[in-house]
């Protein structure tokens, strides 16, 4: 499945309508989970039937589309989906118990409800609200036809609405075999440090912008509350934080693709963020590097390019001597890596290392239990990653040791 994604064109009238169809799919999802909450035993198709009671019990509720009615039924089946999941799998921490939207953003439409231009330039709106017509820049839709488009998500942002084209296409590309392998060690001086004592240099985007989101923080704090001069502030204090998680997002995209393209197999942390954020001192540095996001980038183009991605736990990965495997213990304030077999190196190369020896040698739990029957240029036989959630936890002081 690929998503194209395109800004909208339209009048003001024409967003305040998509504003009443994002905040009728944002009620459609609250009652969906209300009945679970109220009504024990409430399966998938009990949320699905309510979307039709709800469009005869409410006018403005039959104007969405009835496919988008159960496309938001749907999200709220996912959030308490994903809360049995966690339950089943005893995961550490909170469970993720499903909660109400109270600022949704987002209408999502399925097969109907919508019409694009024969130049698939335009896009019309054809449910009840009538939004109208919609020019659209940023998607190339005129390779695929309107079949293989399954699903339309229109998107509020700070600097105006998108929509989201979701295509059924099957995205794979065959690359030479580079006969190369990588570990990588994620960390904040540097974003991460490969096996091969190479560094990659955290951009740090939120700290380098941290003195323009302030000029604009305290503008919002000046205005009147409910004037009209406080909206456009916060407007222009969202529109900087959008830029930030788009420079983040761009920079994971580019180091991921550019390290799977040029490695058959990369062992990578299988960081835990939100036990490491726990440590109030450097959260907002951890936040700030991404490591979640160029995972999931990292993970991403493992399937596109047919390349061998795995996560290693990271525990003690930075404390172990790569050369002799003796415990070295170290603070965080220890860059280098120095041990009695005269072993001495970068500490976060020495622990790149030691992520990569964990996949090769099987002693990474995602590996084949057949390790010794393994020849470490055959990457073949590893299986896909599997979910941080199925991983022992590690305390806050842990991931930080380990991350740096």
């Amino acid at each position: 499945m690929l998503v194209h994604e395109a800004k909208l064109y339209g009048s003001q009238a024409q967003y305040g309508l998509l504003d009443e169809a994002i905040r009728t799919a944002q009620f459609v999802r609250n009652k969906a989970l209300r009945l679970w909450m109220d009504l024990k035993g409430t399966s998938k198709a009990n949320m699905s039937a309510l979307c039709a009671l709800l469009a005869k019990e409410f006018e403005w509720a039959a104007k969405l589309n009835s496919m988008a009615r159960q496309a938001s039924a749907e999200r709220a089946w996912q959030a308490v989906a994903k809360f049995y999941d966690h339950c089943k799998k005893a995961t550490p921490g909170k469970k993720g118990y499903p909660k109400f939207k109270k600022n949704g953003r987002s209408v999502e439409y399925k097969t109907s409800g919508w019409k694009l231009a024969d130049d698939r330039t335009a896009i019309t709106f054809t449910d009840g609200f009538n939004a109208g017509t919609f020019k659209f820049r940023g998607a190339n839709l005129s390779g695929y036809a309107i079949s293989l488009i399954k699903r339309i998500r229109v998107v509020r942002r700070a600097d105006g609405y998108y929509a989201q084209f979701c295509v059924e296409v099957n995205r794979a590309e065959d690359l030479a075999p580079t006969g190369r392998t990588i570990g990588l060690d994620m960390g904040l001086e540097s974003f991460y440090t490969d096996s091969n004592g190479e560094k990659v240099e955290n951009p740090r985007y939120l700290r380098k912008a941290e003195k323009r989101l302030k000029q604009a923080q305290r503008k919002v704090s000046r205005k009147k509350k409910g004037s009209a001069n406080r909206r456009k502030a916060i407007k222009a204090l969202a529109r900087k934080h959008l830029k930030i998680s788009r420079q983040r997002k761009d920079f994971a995209i580019q180091t991921a693709r550019c390290v799977v393209r040029s490695h058959d197999l990369i062992a990578l942390e299988g960081l835990q963020v939100r036990n490491m954020v726990k440590n109030h001192n450097l959260a907002k540095s951890i936040s700030d590097a991404s490591w979640s996001l160029f995972r999931q980038w990292t993970e991403y183009f493992g399937k596109v390019f047919r390349r061998v991605v795995i996560a290693v736990p990271p525990h003690y990965t930075s404390q172990e001597c790569s050369a002799c495997h003796a415990i070295v213990k170290k603070s965080l304030s220890t860059r280098t890596h120095t041990c009695q077999c005269g072993c001495v190196l970068d500490r976060d190369q020495n622990a790149a290392i030691n992520i990569l020896a964990k996949v090769l040698k099987g002693r990474c739990p995602d590996c084949p239990e057949s390790s010794e029957q393994q020849d470490p240029k055959n990457t073949g036989g590893h299986p896909e990653i599997s979910t941080p959630g199925e991983r022992p936890a590690a305390t806050a002081e842990e991931q930080s040791n380990a991350a740096s």
